[in-house]
């Protein structure tokens, strides 16, 4: 039997990429099962691998996980990426927390309408350069060191990078006026195990596109649209 963790979601980014940058950054191999119809999730479901009737869950270490927050701390603090005393894993926390926040408006954009996807790109501009990014701006010109907790490669780091390059996705120099994070940037991206995750071929996950969209709608029966905040 395989010890590689392994992912139940859909062949896209969603919550599930989050999961997949930590433990690519951790140096973990894992496995995917892609879900591509209403049955394979019902029978997740029947077998009460689903705690909440959600994914994503990760099957690792003898455990069904659920709640994306709940693996990713698990995962962070098995492989030593949470800091080193309760401190450091607060402003861990908070980091992530706010980065999370300035991700959830990204996450949803692919559900979105035309008339709405149109507004809700200006507002992930306007939050990540007024309100998100200049929080971590600040935070590397004060300390001065490479990372943004206690010097050492964290959650935190992992988390931020994953959301610049989603933001820059949405604008590609949206990190003109930031200096520290442009530097941050090129030095969270040439850790040897994140620049593996980030070259072709690699179990990261393209910008979100009808196909996924249709089918994260299908299984889900999800026949409504998402509005925009």
């Amino acid at each position: 039997m395989s010890t590689k963790p392994k992912l139940y979601y859909f062949d896209g980014r969603g919550k599930m990429e989050s999961i997949r940058w930590l433990l690519a950054a951790a140096g973990v191999e894992f496995e995917e099962e892609f879900l591509e119809t209403r049955d394979q999730y019902e029978k997740l479901l029947q077998g009460g691998s689903l705690l909440f009737q959600q994914v994503p869950m990760v099957e690792m270490d003898g455990m069904k996980m659920v709640q994306t927050r709940a693996i990713l701390s698990y995962i962070a603090a098995k492989y030593n990426l949470y800091g080193k005393d309760l401190k450091e894993r607060a402003l861990i926390d908070m980091y992530v927390g706010g980065t999370d926040d300035l991700m959830g408006f990204i996450l949803m954009f692919p559900f979105l309408s035309a008339e709405d996807k149109e507004k809700q790109h200006a507002l992930i501009i306007q939050k990540a350069t007024s309100r998100y990014f200049p929080v971590y701006e600040q935070v590397l010109k004060d300390h001065g060191q490479d990372f943004l907790v206690g010097n050492n490669f964290s959650w935190a780091d992992v988390h931020l990078l994953e959301a610049i390059l989603m933001v820059e996705e949405k604008k590609s120099d949206v990190l003109s006026g930031f200096p520290q994070l442009q530097a941050f940037k090129a030095r969270i991206s040439s850790i040897p195990a994140i620049k593996k995750f980030l070259e072709p071929g690699s179990q990261r996950k393209p910008v979100p596109d009808d196909k996924y969209v249709e089918t994260v709608r299908r299984v889900l029966r999800m026949y409504y649209d998402v509005k925009a905040n």
